[in-house]
């Protein structure tokens, strides 16, 4: 029974470490992100203009 719950313990003190490994990627690679994003040319969207288009007959 004790061999179970050594098992038990280290499987889960492993498990814990590697959901904090995993959580502390995630915010440096968001923090990485943002200032790439910041740093880039945003380019200009421009909306289309469907009503005043005229459309030619087709034959």
């Amino acid at each position: 029974m004790m061999t179970f719950i050594t098992i038990f313990l280290v499987l889960v003190g492993i498990n814990i470490a590697m959901v904090i490994v995993s959580l502390l990627s995630v915010a440096q690679k968001s923090k990485q992100s943002s200032q790439e994003l910041s740093n880039q040319h945003t380019s200009v969207i421009y909306p289309l203009d469907l009503l005043t288009s005229s459309y030619k007959k087709a034959v």
